[in-house]
């Protein structure tokens, strides 16, 4: 079976994305107490098999710097200029393992519970998927998470994502026996993110 490939644009510097409320941005050494922090709480863990201690914490996110300095876009750290200096991440990846819906490019986000509620997600979310489509002229971008991530689902939603029941799977990042293994996947094509934009 033939597999297409994925031609990802990249940028020289890295890219920032600015709306009325929100910066994604490159990371930064100051953020590193507050992402430690997020993780080593059970609330913003809930959807994943466990908390993280500091040196893991720190270990995603040089992963993800690493990513932004690479291309010049990633999962952006998130900015609430003047109330958050770092609120967690919103932003673009490429997943690192294989599953039935590669290659495809994943649009995700992670929020400190100071910062939930008030449209971040939402609004960081809608800015990557309006990069996504208008700078890195993507095919499609794809969201996963378990089925009872309520939160992620509205977001998804929200930003235009259609759910593809056919494409639920089991995270190969996952321990076999964690009822966090089956996850179900949203899609968003560049016509479907154009009439969603229509419809305002």
């Amino acid at each position: 079976m033939h597999v297409p490939t994925l031609v990802l644009r990249t940028f020289a510097a890295p890219i920032e994305l600015r709306t009325p409320r929100v910066l994604l941005r490159q990371w930064k050494d100051s953020d590193s107490d507050a992402w430690a922090a997020m993780n080593a709480d059970p609330a913003v863990r809930r959807y994943f098999p466990a908390v993280l201690n500091r040196t893991e914490a720190q270990a995603e996110a040089e992963r993800i710097r690493g990513a932004i300095a690479q291309r010049g876009w990633g999962m952006w750290a998130l900015e609430i200029p003047g109330v958050h200096a770092f609120a967690g991440f919103v932003g673009l990846s490429v997943p690192g393992y294989e599953a039935p819906w590669m290659p495809a490019v994943e649009i995700g986000w992670r929020l400190a519970p100071t910062a939930w509620h008030r449209g971040y997600a939402t609004e960081g979310a809608a800015a990557a998927l309006d990069f996504a489509f208008t700078h890195l002229e993507l095919p499609q971008v794809v969201a996963l998470s378990v089925p009872t991530n309520g939160p992620s689902h509205n977001v998804m939603h929200r930003i235009g994502m259609v759910r593809d029941a056919a494409a639920d799977f089991d995270h190969p990042r996952v321990p076999a026996d964690s009822p966090l293994r089956r996850h179900i996947l949203h899609r968003i094509s560049p016509e479907q993110w154009r009439r969603h934009i229509a419809r305002g």
